[in-house]
């Protein structure tokens, strides 16, 4: 379940799937009059010598030695599963004036409470405390968060992958997994809950680790889940068209991105300054900041207005397989070789902003030229982010689920090849930004030869009236404009992914697009199986195509 399709993690908000796996193994107790203390609360008697070794919001995931958060929510209030949570073993709960009548009304709460204004405030704070995940002592992996619209995820994949051709032991927490140094945590959310977070770091210091890498949205801006974490290097991506149905206004998106770049919550900044909102960054940002200019790119003739000022400028790009190779050039004469094999000039964006803030973080440029050189570090295969699933057709699974992350998709699958066409699947979520469906209906008729639209996740809305949205943005872009392209809509999602591929000859590419590594579909709140990847796959091999396996990448 990706960030757009997942609310707020509180007991009261989201029933999702309880997690396990995050918290260290030994955490040093924290006397529950410390914790009241920091949060202006007076904890008298026995209460304050209450020994706490972990936080949740979650009864489900309660242990014992907890401090239970109780926040309220759209329709229940966390109080309502204080009792579950003490059953567990916590040995307090903190909440507000309306969790504390709650609980007043529970035979079954014998644990101290604690009770202030803006429980969800100071969770974080709490979190950092009871693990000691932000210890000055420098045992803690160095951090770096990634934020902006699109190239999140792939930019901490290349982060981490070059950390690890470096020599680091790392960790990464995204959208699509979350690693400790041992094996896969399955992410529920682009970035987990603060409580979730601060016991991660824990956990990731308590092992070893060297450098850690973090995706940011706006979501965990906003819902706080990144409070108490003071990031090393955090890295600007860019800002398009998403989330509006939170953020309002791309003002008001903007903003709260910009709240991660202030010296409160990082040491440092590297800002990608291709585009006008992160040259009003770079420029606002009180952090000693970066700034890196990735125009101009493959198959562009514009460049930067700032590439000339930038410290880091991306120059000669040229294809290469699928890839592209490029030089990062420094404005002290710094000059690095580099090679991504993942199609499309964003990667070439996401690639350099891996490399500027993997040196902005301490990395010496000779150590990380042998580290390119020696191990092709963005050759790595990031699941679902231009996921090459076969190459003849040409058949790709991307993320791409807003106007702009699927022009650039579009535009980078488009063969040389006179013959070739471009046939795209994809549709849009329900209950999300409605504002962003015609436009990208448009962009695919522009962009693609064979536009079909389908279903996403359409949530609890009616999945013809998100399709018929789509539909006319596409429509009315053909006819307007006068497009050669064929407009079907086919649903369900896999029966689209199968006339895809009837329709395509090996020359063709396939793009099926806005759900990437996603593997359950919401519809009237029943997950449903379904991974795009798999359903490719499967509708390949029954017309008698060769299919790759999963983490090939041909360069």
């Amino acid at each position: 379940m990706s960030e757009h399709n997942a609310p707020g993690a509180a007991d009261a908000t989201d029933g999702q799937t309880a997690r396990s796996g995050f918290r260290p193994t030994a955490v040093a107790a924290v006397e529950l009059g410390v914790i009241g203390q920091s949060v202006g609360v007076t904890v008298a008697g026995a209460s304050a010598s209450v020994q706490v070794t972990g936080i949740s919001l979650n009864s489900r995931t309660v242990e014992r030695g907890d401090l239970y958060v109780a926040l309220p929510g759209s329709t229940r209030h966390g109080a309502d599963f204080a009792a579950t949570a003490i059953e567990s073993g916590a040995v307090a709960v903190l909440t507000d004036d309306a969790g504390a009548r709650l609980l007043a009304l529970s035979p079954d709460v014998s644990v101290p409470v604690l009770v202030v204004d803006g429980p969800r405030a100071v969770v974080g704070l709490l979190s950092a405390l009871i693990y000691r995940s932000q210890a000055g002592d420098g045992s803690r992996p160095s951090l770096l968060g990634v934020t902006g619209t699109n190239g999140k995820t792939t930019t901490t994949y290349f982060v981490n992958s070059l950390l690890q051709a470096l020599g680091k032991k790392t960790g990464l927490i995204g959208t699509i997994e979350i690693l400790a140094g041992g094996e896969p945590i399955p992410s529920l959310l682009t970035t987990p809950e603060s409580t979730d977070v601060h016991a991660l770091l824990a956990l990731m210091r308590e092992r070893g680790l060297d450098a850690a890498s973090m995706e940011v949205s706006s979501h965990a801006v906003e819902f706080r889940r990144v409070d108490g974490v003071v990031f090393d290097v955090v890295g600007f991506t860019n800002l398009t068209q998403d989330h509006l149905d939170l953020h309002g206004t791309m003002d008001e998106y903007f903003r709260t991105k910009a709240e991660l770049f202030t010296p409160e919550r990082a040491r440092a900044a590297v800002v990608t300054v291709d585009d006008d909102w992160g040259r009003r960054l770079a420029a606002e940002t009180k952090l000693p900041v970066t700034t890196l200019s990735t125009l101009p790119l493959v198959g562009t003739k514009d460049s930067s207005p700032s590439a000339e000022r930038s410290d880091w400028t991306v120059t000669d790009p040229r294809p290469r397989g699928l890839g592209t190779e490029f030089t990062l050039r420094g404005r002290t004469g710094v000059e690095l070789r580099v090679h991504t094999g993942l199609p499309g000039s964003f990667n070439v964006s996401n690639a350099a902003l891996a490399l500027a803030m993997v040196l902005s973080a301490g990395a010496d440029a000779a150590d990380v030229q042998a580290a390119l050189d020696a191990a092709d570090p963005f050759t790595v295969a990031v699941p679902g982010r231009m996921q090459l699933v076969s190459a003849k057709p040409a058949a790709v699974v991307d993320f791409a689920h807003n106007p702009d992350a699927l022009a650039r998709a579009l535009e980078a699958v488009r063969s040389t090849e006179p013959s070739s066409r471009v046939i795209v699947v994809f549709g849009a979520t329900g209950q999300r930004d409605q504002g962003k469906r015609p436009a990208m209906g448009a962009i695919a008729a522009r962009l693609a030869d064979v536009v079909i639209i389908s279903d996403d996740d359409p949530h609890d809305e009616d999945a013809a009236s998100i399709r018929a949205d789509v539909l006319v943005g596409a429509t009315d872009a053909k006819e307007i404009e006068q497009l050669d392209c064929r407009i079907l809509e086919v649903f369900p999602r896999d029966e689209a992914i199968r006339k895809a591929v009837e329709l395509a000859a090996p020359e063709d590419t396939i793009l099926v697009a806005g759900r990437g590594h996603e593997v359950w579909q919401e519809v009237k709140g029943v997950n449903l199986a379904l991974d795009d990847r798999v359903e490719l796959r499967k509708a390949l091999t029954a017309q008698g195509f060769t299919v790759l396996e999963d983490d090939r990448i041909e360069s």
